[in-house]
């Protein structure tokens, strides 16, 4: 079953040159990584410091559609991991609202190789779209010389209107069989190891929101580290934030929501917030907790939050339909309201939703109806422990919905379901009912954050959330909120 929706939730709705540096940056990720070894000098020059390689040939110079088709390369002497490799082939739009993309024929499986559009920062007279290939954890790893064979690809309007790839930025007429190809960019894992985008959109360059070694993320942005005393702290209302207490939903009938059970502890030297939720086994012993921003002033952009998730209670016995969460949403103000918007991260460590044991969601809503009960969503799960401290990050930008967990991509939802107005950012923590364990000796759940993010129009990688969030500790910076009101 997928995850119900939240809205009833709502208490209120260098002196170094770049070429040089670049080339330094891209061989201390590569070595972090472990995936070039000793033998470095031994590579062929343009192989050095280059743990992948991208092979193209183009298969039509037909007017309805774009065949690129790929190998890649590990050139590096450690094993890669097909989930972390990334590629972008550029390309000039024309004239066209939407494209799509198609795997026709692909030796690690079409299954396998996933396809979305972009848009560039800064375009150019080649350049202003790119299709960005990726892989699922099912595509496997590469060894060291392997390739991952043909990835025979295509690509056309929505409307299947004329499409020119003359003056396309990747694409070349005279490439009919397989080469190394430096129009096309591979990153790994976030970080860019081969080729050259079009001018003014590479990682080294300073005005680039996805350069993961430039300071990220320069936009209008909502920081908040936490650093508060107690749920009545004037500073929590002045940085506006809203301790719910007041009645009603989600969650079992007859709960109270109690800002008491909000508090600041210390995780080391470092002050998180706790959400605590405990029941006796009834509906009145029941207490929920949430926070939520009072404004509704965030859409597109990146949200990040490191969070941990609990699967024991702290004490009592175990077993409640917990619900440990992080999302954004605004008020459904009708059945199938267009304008109702939702993307969360859902921890269920006992189960719940027809579930029996522990599933971790991440749900993007376009809308829903109560009653009769209609969901028009697109959710991915996991079923496994998420128990522990964990970084999650959403981006939204005007393509896709893409929700990471530790720096690992975790799913990517469709335009379909982007938002179309502002939202509040909000964490609580509930129990779905009292069917996980019946007992009435009393209990008691965690929920604890450590920090929240906010970019405005920005999409960030997990590198660059963590990045900007250390540049913010490194400064003694708690807060920050330069997010415009709607």
């Amino acid at each position: 079953m997928s995850p119900l929706p939240r809205s009833t939730s709502h208490a209120v709705p260098r002196p170094v040159s770049r070429p040089a540096r670049r080339r330094r940056l891209l061989l201390a990720a590569a070595l972090g990584a472990g995936l070039v070894g000793s033998a470095l000098t031994a590579l062929p020059a343009q192989a050095a410091g280059e743990p992948v390689t991208v092979q193209y040939r183009q298969s039509s110079t037909g007017a309805d559609q774009a065949e690129p088709w790929f190998k890649v390369v590990n050139s590096g002497n450690g094993s890669v991991s097909l989930g972390q490799v990334k590629l972008r082939y550029y390309f000039r739009s024309d004239n066209a609202a939407a494209y799509r993309f198609a795997c026709s024929w692909a030796v690690k499986g079409c299954a396998n190789v996933t396809g979305t559009f972009g848009t560039l920062a800064h375009p150019t007279a080649t350049a202003d779209r790119y299709l960005e290939i990726g892989f699922t954890s099912g595509a496997g790893t590469l060894a060291p010389g392997a390739d991952t064979g043909d990835l025979q690809l295509r690509f056309y309007r929505a409307d299947w209107g004329p499409l020119s790839q003359n003056n396309d930025y990747s694409f070349s007429a005279a490439k009919t069989s397989y080469g190394a190809w430096d129009k096309v960019t591979a990153s790994l894992n976030g970080t860019q190891v081969w080729g050259t985008a079009p001018a003014g959109n590479g990682p080294t360059d300073p005005t680039d929101p996805t350069d993961p070694t430039d300071p990220p993320g320069d936009g209008a942005t909502l920081f908040d580290d936490f650093s508060y005393a107690s749920s009545t702290d004037p500073g929590l209302d002045a940085h506006g934030w809203s301790v719910r207490s007041n009645s009603g939903g989600p969650g079992v009938p007859g709960a109270t929501w109690d800002p008491r059970k909000v508090t600041f502890p210390k995780d080391g030297t470092n002050t998180v917030m706790n959400l605590e939720t405990s029941t006796a086994g009834t509906g009145e012993s029941t207490v929920h907790t949430e926070v939520l921003t009072k404004a509704t002033k965030f859409k597109n952009g990146t949200y990040a939050a490191r969070v941990k998730f609990s699967d024991a209670p702290k004490s009592g016995p175990d077993g409640d339909h917990l619900v440990q969460t992080f999302f954004t949403i605004n008020a459904l103000k009708a059945p199938m309201d267009d304008d109702y918007g939702e993307y969360d991260f859902e921890y269920l460590p006992n189960g719940g939703w027809g579930e029996s044991g522990n599933i971790l969601y991440t749900t993007s809503w376009e809308t829903y109806r109560p009653d009769p009960w209609e969901a028009v969503n697109q959710h991915t799960e996991s079923r496994q422990s998420y128990a522990g401290w964990h970084d999650l990050v959403l981006t939204i930008d005007n393509q896709r919905i893409t929700y990471y967990i530790d720096g690992a991509e975790f799913g990517t939802h469709d335009a379909k379901y982007l938002p179309e107005t502002p939202m509040s950012i909000n964490f609580n923590q509930w129990l779905i009912d009292l069917a996980g364990q019946t007992s009435t000796t009393p209990r008691a759940y965690d929920e604890q954050i450590d920090y929240v993010l906010h970019v405005k129009d920005q999409v960030l990688s997990p590198q660059q959330v963590n990045t900007k969030i250390a540049a913010y500790r490194t400064a003694g910076k708690t807060f920050e909120d330069t997010v415009p009101n709607s």
